[in-house]
């Protein structure tokens, strides 16, 4: 099984950008943590980060993947655009949020590109994704 992780806008700052929200890990801390427990489990993962919806979009349409976790970020409210994308390449895909957005800012609290996820997990930090990977293995009948 393999599972591609896309994160948008602003992820590459983690562990300097609002700490206070975000903490103090990096970025490379998630991908390692991810790295091992997908190792763990036998299973082929893929990382790709950009600051660019139109990239986001791309690497979407070309994925040879399995399953998408996706974290979109700011996109999240508003991307009709990666909402489409994900739509059209019609791979299972589970989005995640670090924090929980229903408590954070109203314009945040909604996300456009959830609307045809199998799930949405919100507020529990870098382990929200080690549970997207169980949930799409358990989905798509791996292990």
């Amino acid at each position: 099984m393999k599972i591609i992780i896309i994160n948008g806008p602003n992820m590459n700052l983690l562990g300097s950008r609002e700490t206070d929200i975000y903490g103090n890990l990096t970025y490379d801390n998630l991908l390692q943590k991810i790295t091992n427990y997908c190792e763990k489990k036998d299973i082929e993962v893929e990382f790709y980060q950009s600051n660019h919806e139109g990239n986001l979009i791309d690497k979407i349409q070309q994925t040879k993947s399995d399953a998408i976790i996706i974290n979109p970020a700011a996109y999240s409210h508003y991307s009709i655009a990666i909402l489409d994308a994900l739509k059209a390449k019609n791979l299972p895909y589970v989005e995640v949020h670090l924090t929980d957005i229903s408590k954070r800012e109203e314009f945040r609290q909604k996300s456009i590109t959830a609307l045809s996820a199998i799930k949405t997990i919100s507020g529990k930090g870098f382990d929200g994704y080690l549970e997207a990977v169980d949930l799409l293995a358990r989905y798509l009948n791996f292990n």
